[in-house]
């Protein structure tokens, strides 16, 4: 796990999903792993499954997910690809809540990159990992300090209600 955690000696647990029999079983279990440690805030990153109803109604409102593209465009997978094929002249990336919808959380915070007309799909992820190593921590901020909040199906900062596209940074 220390590639991971590195030196800074973080817990980490594997929990492979092809060992349980049902969805809903390994969502329990994953559950159970991470009630342990009592967590403010549950951050996905990576993360390539589609969590039950479940287990998304147990973090409710502080659960968070970084999704490769300008939400509500491209939710899903391939999204760099989506981008190029339909000649898109920027791509991005959304720090959203999460739901039931998949990628359709209310979203926190966008940040936008140019596309150009001789990118390949590894030239745009370069770009867009660039502003999610930016903007994920960003967030994870504001909610650890309290100024980040999810109610009535929105995304809320510093007590005011965020646009249907979160903030948006072009930097």
């Amino acid at each position: 796990w220390k590639q991971f955690t590195g030196d800074y000696r973080y817990p980490a647990q594997a929990l492979t999903a092809d060992r349980f029999d049902s969805r809903d079983a390994f969502d329990r279990e994953l559950i159970r792993k991470i009630d342990a440690y009592a967590p403010d805030v549950v951050v996905l990153a990576g993360f390539m499954r589609i969590l039950s109803p479940m287990f998304v109604a147990h973090y409710y409102g502080r659960l968070l997910n970084i999704h490769p593209s300008l939400l509500p465009k491209y939710p899903g997978l391939h999204t760099h690809r989506q981008a190029l094929e339909n000649g898109d002249e920027e791509h991005g990336t959304s720090v959203h809540f999460v739901t039931d919808e998949l990628d359709g959380g209310p979203v926190i915070l966008q940040a936008k990159v140019p596309v150009f007309a001789d990118d390949s799909e590894d030239d745009i992820t370069a770009r867009v990992q660039t502003q999610e190593h930016a903007i994920y921590p960003l967030v994870i901020g504001w909610f650890a300090q309290g100024r980040l909040k999810m109610r009535d199906n929105a995304a809320w900062l510093d007590g005011r209600r965020l646009p249907p596209q979160g903030y948006a940074s072009d930097e």
